[in-house]
């Protein structure tokens, strides 16, 4: 950080305080559907994971959703809920649509269900920007050995289906977590991740709103 005096007489003179220049900032777009239930949660356990670890100020973590049919609401009472039994706040969240200029600026997009893969592959410019995208899952090796990579839409079951969801998402973030390592990459250094074998051609998109 430089610091300036200006109380001298003559030019400005800038000394170096002696702190590190920032480090480049890693960008992490969690997506479901309306963005009011799966995202939110991947969104806020995911922040609270990388501030746990100290890489708050190295990665930057947002959410959004594939529709716009939520745009400005808050998260799902029940995630909300959900989170605060967990001792994660949602409450200040506020749903978006993903819009696609959102790709040059993020660095990994992870999305809870083969649709929403489908969709953002669809939807990005090259081949480059489409591999940013991965499904949550992937990153719990649990879930990549059983082939169950898909987060379940929660929006239609009851409390016990949210509680599930947010399982099911907190060892997907921890992943993440593990993944970045103890110190994040430069975001054009970030290890790449075998694609498996299923995703190389997506399944019908499933047909989910939240």
């Amino acid at each position: 950080m430089l610091d300036l005096h200006l109380n001298k007489p003559g030019p400005a003179t800038v000394r170096f305080n002696g702190r590190m220049p920032p480090a480049p900032t890693y960008r992490i777009c969690v997506i479901c559907s309306g963005n009011i239930c799966r995202s939110p949660m991947g969104e806020v356990i995911l922040r609270s994971m990388l501030l746990s670890e100290g890489l708050g100020d190295r990665v930057v973590v947002d959410s959004a959703g594939t529709g716009g049919w939520h745009e400005g609401d808050g998260a799902d009472p029940r995630t909300v809920q959900t989170l605060r039994d967990h001792g994660y706040d949602g409450t200040h969240h506020r749903a978006r649509e993903f819009r696609r200029e959102w790709f040059r600026d993020r660095d990994l997009i992870v999305v809870a269900d083969e649709g929403h893969l489908q969709d953002l592959r669809d939807w990005a410019r090259d081949d480059h920007t489409a591999a940013k995208v991965r499904l949550l899952r992937e990153f719990d090796p649990t879930a990549v050995d059983s082939g169950t990579l898909e987060v379940d839409d929660p929006y239609f079951g009851d409390a016990a289906g949210f509680d599930h969801c947010l399982t099911v998402v907190e060892r997907a973030c921890r992943g993440i977590v593990e993944h970045l390592g103890a110190a994040p990459p430069d975001p054009s250094e970030l290890r790449e991740l075998p694609v498996p074998a299923e995703l190389a051609q997506p399944s019908e998109p499933a047909d989910s709103r939240r």
